[in-house]
C-alpha cells in the first residue's frame, strides 16, 4: 500500500511539474522572413522601394544567437546577398512582444558605381552591422530594420517550425 502511495505522489509530482514548466522547443527557431518596402531617406532617381527580399533565420535551441542569411535587389536592384549573427534582447521574459535586434555579418552585392553607397566596400564585399526594432507576436514578427543613414526598411518574419 505504501508503495502506491508513493507511486502515485510520484506521479503526481511528475505530471504537475510538466505542467508548471514551459514546453522547450525541441527544434529552436527558423523563421522565414520577406520586406515588402523599403523607405529612403533621400530622393534618388536610381532607387527602388521594393528589395525582394526573402531569407531565413535560424536560432537553435539553447542559443542566444541568431543565424541568417537574406537575399534581396538592393537600393540599385542589384542582386545582394547579406549573411549575419544577430541577438536579439526582448522587453519581457517571454520572448514576445518588443525587442531590439543586432546582426552582423558579410554583405555582397554593392558593385560598380554603387560601390561606395556602403562603408568599406571592396568589390561588392563589405562588413555591415544592422540594428533594428521589432515586434514578436506568436509565430509573426515585424521589424523596422535600419540601414544607416540610407533608409528604413520594412520586414515581415514567421516561425515556419511553430
Amino acid at each position: 500500500m505504501l508503495s502506491r502511495l508513493i507511486a502515485v505522489v510520484f506521479l503526481f509530482r511528475a505530471v504537475t511539474a510538466a505542467a508548471e514548466e514551459p514546453e522547450p522547443d525541441s527544434n529552436g527557431r527558423l523563421t522565414f522572413m520577406f520586406a515588402p518596402y523599403v523607405y529612403h531617406y533621400y530622393y534618388d532617381v536610381n532607387h527602388t522601394n521594393i528589395p525582394w527580399l526573402t531569407g531565413l533565420e535560424w536560432q537553435p535551441r539553447g542559443s542566444s544567437l541568431d543565424y541568417g542569411v537574406a537575399f534581396f535587389r538592393n537600393s540599385f536592384s542589384q542582386p545582394s546577398v547579406y549573411a549575419y549573427v544577430g541577438k536579439r534582447w526582448f522587453h519581457r521574459d517571454d520572448e514576445q512582444g518588443f525587442y531590439l535586434e543586432l546582426t552582423g555579418g558579410p554583405l555582397y552585392g554593392y558593385r560598380g558605381q554603387y560601390e561606395d553607397k556602403v562603408p568599406y566596400n571592396q568589390n561588392g564585399l563589405a562588413l555591415a552591422i544592422i540594428p533594428s526594432i521589432g515586434y514578436q507576436y506568436r509565430a509573426a514578427n515585424v521589424q523596422i530594420v535600419i540601414l544607416g543613414s540610407a533608409a528604413l526598411m520594412l520586414t515581415l518574419g514567421y516561425d515556419i517550425l511553430k
